[in-house]
């Protein structure tokens, strides 16, 4: 990287390098492995951690620190203002669906490729990379179509970049493989060729050893290259001319119509963001050296950015932000230096470069991920084992849990499959169903007596179901089991949609009902809020496995 300017933000640049550091380490590190990743002082980390750990960007488990869900708002913030993955996921879906194949879309970034959507096909041989990831243009099906376009100053950096590291070692996600060093600047530049002429172009087993794709462009309306469709397939599905000739007539007509879509959108502009930074100095009162200001302040002018604020001047980044015209700009100047903001003219507009900062680790975040450290909170709080769960079929699986330590607990396992009708996240992930499926399950249920005190007339059950749903908690006394009560609320992903519920569960000499719900409902509802909170930034643009 070329010399910092003298107006660039010292601890913003070293709190990025941190933020790298993690995600290329797969979202996990202790501060000891920080120091040597980044070349920083102790000290020096210890602060950045702290920091990023007030803004909610990562957990510090002791020495070992972890990025959280909260980051992927600066890659929404990207992702936002690039509207691909909003306008276009639904067609890559479909398309995805119709091929029995995995879709994805990628975006050039510097002299490499890297993906902004996918969507996969569920095998047990997965063929996808992660939301972010970035890729050796030579090595890829978009590369190609890309460097089509490329300038004459792209190309000199390219042929820089592949005689300094031929192993492509600069791109963590690349598999390490011999195709690294047989894809030869004259093998790249035949490629480039045949993918001018012909519109689509192959990746062959260059990326990975049996792994294939096709990409098609999609143009901008000067016909420049905007983003890339690429359909991925294995050599046991097909060969590399067999894939081109199933899916080339479909991925055309599909990359058409994602054309026509772009052309025709009108983002609306949304309100300007008010003040996002106002928090840090009171932050910085309270944390005092603990907490650097300067790096707070600069990770959230990216926040600026977004659906409908693809590019900002100066004055907007300073309005949005609530920081001085002095304090955006010298922002602004470092994160461009960091390839993270690119200017043109006035305006400045984020990079792909963004998603460097945890995206690829954080895209694959689950459900049941995100809830683990805030059951954990919950147990501390409780002093009772809590769980995660979701609805399969007619019973719930659990697929996160915190036990509680006592001689006495409740004994469940991750992956127990339980009849939801007679258990309090069951009733919660029911209650949340539309009244015609709600009823159709109830039709279909065998409602067996597990213990003198389960309900089992259908009537009674959908009663109690409608009770559920108006009062937004379920607690369930002896149905289960004997001896065993648990009071439940439900996950709702960013549409409202229950898509898994959090329970207490305990011995019934614990506490009793009027004590559950005066003691335990409270802390978790607000459990069940903060999953939500970290749910939704990560399910923005990503698709958030349940379990």
């Amino acid at each position: 990287m070329s010399t910092a300017p003298a107006e660039a933000v010292g601890p913003l640049m070293r709190g990025v390098s941190v933020l790298r550091a993690l995600s290329d380490a797969d979202g996990r590190l202790s501060l000891g492995e920080l120091v040597r990743a980044t070349g920083l002082a102790r000290s020096t980390v210890d602060r950045v951690a702290a920091t990023l750990a007030r803004m909610g960007y990562l957990r510090l488990d002791g020495s070992t620190a972890t990025l959280a869900p909260r980051l992927m708002e600066l890659a929404n913030a990207y992702l936002g203002a690039l509207r691909l993955p909003a306008l276009l996921g639904p067609y890559a879906v479909r398309l995805a669906e119709e091929l029995d194949e995995s879709v994805s879309l990628a975006v050039p970034d510097g002299d490499g490729i890297r993906f902004v959507h996918q969507s996969t096909r569920r095998r047990a041989m997965s063929l996808t990379f992660r939301i972010g990831d970035l890729l050796p243009a030579e090595r890829t099906a978009p590369g190609p179509l890309f460097a089509a376009h490329w300038t004459p100053e792209q190309w000199q950096a390219w042929h820089h970049r592949r005689a300094a590291d031929p192993a492509d070692l600069a791109f963590p996600a690349a598999p390490p493989t011999e195709a690294a060093a047989e894809a030869t600047a004259d093998d790249f530049e035949e490629r480039i060729e045949a993918a001018r002429t012909a519109s689509w172009a192959v990746d062959d087993q260059l990326i990975e050893p049996g792994l294939i794709a096709v990409a098609a462009p999609l143009r901008d309306p000067a016909g420049t290259p905007v983003c890339a469709l690429s359909v991925v397939s294995h050599t046991s599905r097909h060969s590399a001319e067999s894939l081109r000739k199933a899916v080339l007539p479909r991925l055309r007509a599909a990359a058409t119509a994602m054309e026509a879509e772009l052309a025709r959108d009108r983002t609306p502009a949304p309100a300007t963001p008010q003040a996002l930074a106002a928090w840090t100095s009171a932050s910085k009162q309270e944390l005092g050296s603990e907490f650097v200001e300067s790096l707070a302040r600069g990770l959230t002018v990216l926040t600026a950015f977004g659906t409908g604020r693809a590019e900002l001047t100066l004055s907007a980044v300073a309005e949005a932000t609530g920081l001085a015209r002095a304090t955006a700009r010298r922002a602004l100047i470092t994160l461009d230096h960091l390839g993270l903001v690119a200017t043109e003219g006035r305006a400045f507009r984020l990079t792909p470069r963004v998603l460097a900062l945890g995206c690829p680790p954080l895209s694959r975040t689950t459900l049941s991920d995100i809830a683990a450290p805030h059951l954990a909170a919950l147990v501390r709080t409780v002093h009772d084992s809590a769980s995660l769960a979701v609805l399969d079929g007619d019973a719930i699986q659990y697929t996160a849990r915190v036990a509680t330590t006592r001689i006495m607990s409740v004994n469940i396992t991750l992956g127990t499959r339980l009849p939801a009708y007679a258990a309090s996240m069951g009733r919660v992930l029911l209650a949340g169903l539309d009244a015609g499926e709600r009823a159709a399950r109830l039709g279909r249920m065998e409602l067996s007596p597990l213990t003198p005190h389960t309900v089992t007339s259908p009537d009674a059950l959908a009663s109690v179901l409608e009770w559920v749903a108006d009062q937004g908690y379920a607690i369930v006394d002896e149905e289960l089991e004997e001896g065993l009560r648990s009071i439940a609320v439900p996950v709702r992903d960013a549409g409202g949609r229950a898509v898994a519920a959090v329970n207490v569960a305990m011995h019934t000499t614990r506490r009793t009902v009027p004590q559950c719900l005066a003691e335990v409902l409270p802390e978790l509802r607000a459990t069940a809020a903060a999953i939500e909170a970290d749910l939704h930034v990560v399910g923005r643009h990503c698709r958030t496995p349940l379990s």
